[in-house]
């Protein structure tokens, strides 16, 4: 609700505590264990920002958000809106719903290679020699001017590297036949989960995530339920957007309203298991992504699912009940108590464990950008149905709205998979011809040592002639000699007779 230009979250007994528009890009955090009331409190600071014009992206994994698109029940709320001395007119929203499996919503789709290696990685679980190696076969189509669009075109492409793994160990490193078995595995078990209606064209444009229709702010829902069955797909799918975001969108600077503000639930799933390579990419993401507009709201059970960098960087916090039974989560709820501005005339441990469904401790940054005092606060309530609408209204808002029929069709343009029978038919007719003229070779090489075989002996020959002819004069010379001899003998002989 909409208040003096400022989001009314709720009522610390007759203390107003707003929101500020220019103080959204600071981001925030919304905790609290689950049936706290973390749902209501997202709805309200949403439908707040689409009376300010400002669109949200929000990921429904309980799906429970697509009531929006209804208004709530009057009779309903009317109770609370009495007690807090408030009142407003119950009513929808603009929605724009997205779904990557295309049951509930508009498909929402990335290419491959616009998609950062880590992050792929770890969509795919990959270990950091099988992530070096999805480096050279993303190295590798670039240097063959091949697109990589969709998981068909990648498995293809991870075959061809496999095929040709010597040739490419030698230019860029070791590419084992076991690291690419393993990536092959992968795809296919990624495949086996729908998870290539992830990829492909046209991709999601940031643009219709802007979207204002009405002078509302458009809701941007996308349906989780069936992708949070596969955890880290989810959870790396939206830091692909947030990523995609923070690349795409200009420095804008501070604004008096936030350009969008994304909602990520279950927001631990961003964190779990990520290599130090990808949290240190969003932590920097969330300092500067601010300066473009935007604002970040991470909404999970305890703060301590947040690393402390990150914490460090949401200023608005709303601090639903959390439990404390275990070591562990009364260690969670002295951090929680001890993470804000300290309000003397309340105890934040053990408000935190006793307050109701529908209350908070919340802090939020002032006109100054400083955190205000902590106080205990009474949750508004929301404007739109807490119910989750029917399949028929889903469908026709789907079907009714600015974007429909933008993203419901496939576009599958020639890219790796296509053109790589026509690359293996170059290379086989390359290698057929290498193999004639490797074979032309070796016939005139063997024609040449023919011919130099036949010279030596000819040479051979020649050399036992001439040697026969010299022996042959040696011996008519040593006859005419000897006759001389024996004819000077008998000349002699007679003389001295």
């Amino acid at each position: 609700m909409i208040k003096d230009g400022k989001i009314l979250l709720g009522k610390a007994d007759d203390l107003e505590v707003f929101m500020r528009p220019e103080m959204m890009n600071r981001h925030g955090l919304i905790a609290g264990a689950s049936g706290t009331g973390k749902t209501v409190t997202l709805k309200v600071i949403a439908e707040s920002l689409s009376e300010l014009g400002v669109p949200t992206f929000i990921a429904d994994v309980k799906g429970d958000l697509s009531g929006m698109i209804v208004p709530g029940d009057q009779a309903g709320v009317q109770e609370r809106l009495d007690s807090m001395g408030e009142s407003f007119e119950v009513r929808k929203f603009p929605v724009h719903f997205f779904d990557v499996y295309r049951e509930k919503g508009h498909p929402v789709r990335a290419v491959v290679e616009e998609m950062d290696p880590v992050l792929l990685s770890r969509i795919l679980s990959l270990t950091e020699a099988q992530r070096g190696v999805l480096n050279i076969i993303f190295k590798a189509a670039e240097e063959m001017d091949l697109d990589i669009i969709d998981l068909k075109d990648l498995q293809a492409m991870t075959s061809y590297v496999g095929e040709h793994s010597k040739d490419y160990t030698v230019k860029y490193g070791n590419v084992s036949k076991q690291s690419v078995g393993a990536i092959q595995r992968k795809l296919l078990e990624l495949e086996s989960q729908e998870g290539d209606l992830l990829f492909g064209m046209p991709a999601v444009s940031i643009d219709d995530f802007l979207a204002v229709e009405g002078g509302m702010g458009v809701m941007n829902i996308m349906e989780c339920q069936k992708l949070f069955l596969h955890p880290m797909l989810y959870a790396t799918f939206l830091l692909w957007l947030l990523d995609k975001l923070y690349r795409e969108m200009p420095e804008v600077g501070d604004l008096d309203k936030p350009k969008i503000v994304f909602f990520f639930d279950e927001a631990h799933l961003l964190f779990d298991d990520a290599p130090k390579e990808l949290m240190d990419r969003i932590e920097q993401m969330v300092k500067l992504i601010r300066s473009k507009g935007v604002g970040i709201f991470f909404c999970t059970q305890s703060p301590t699912d947040i690393p402390d960098a990150v914490l460090a960087q949401l200023s608005n916090r709303i601090q639903h009940a959390l439990r404390a039974y275990t070591p562990k989560e009364i260690k969670a709820v002295e951090k929680a108590a001890e993470s804000f501005r300290v309000n003397p005339d309340l105890d934040t441990s053990e408000t935190i464990t006793s307050m109701k469904t529908g209350q908070a401790l919340v802090s939020v940054l002032d006109e100054e950008g400083a955190p205000t005092m902590v106080q205990k606060t009474k949750i508004m309530p929301p404007q739109s149905s807490m119910n989750i609408a029917d399949d028929d209204s889903i469908r026709r808002c789907i079907e009714t709205d600015s974007i429909y029929g933008k993203y419901e069709k496939d576009i599958d343009p020639e890219s790796a998979y296509e053109k790589m029978d026509d690359i293996y038919a170059e290379e086989a007719e390359l290698e057929a011809q290498e193999e004639e003229a490797r074979k032309q070779a070796k016939l005139e090489e063997q024609k040449a040592k023919e011919e130099a075989k036949a010279a030596a002996k000819k040479a051979e020959e020649n050399d036992w002639a001439a040697r026969l002819s010299k022996k042959a004069k040696r011996r008519a010379e040593n006859e005419l000699v000897n006759f001389g001899v024996r004819s000077a003998k008998k000349f002699l002989k007679n003389l001295l007779k």
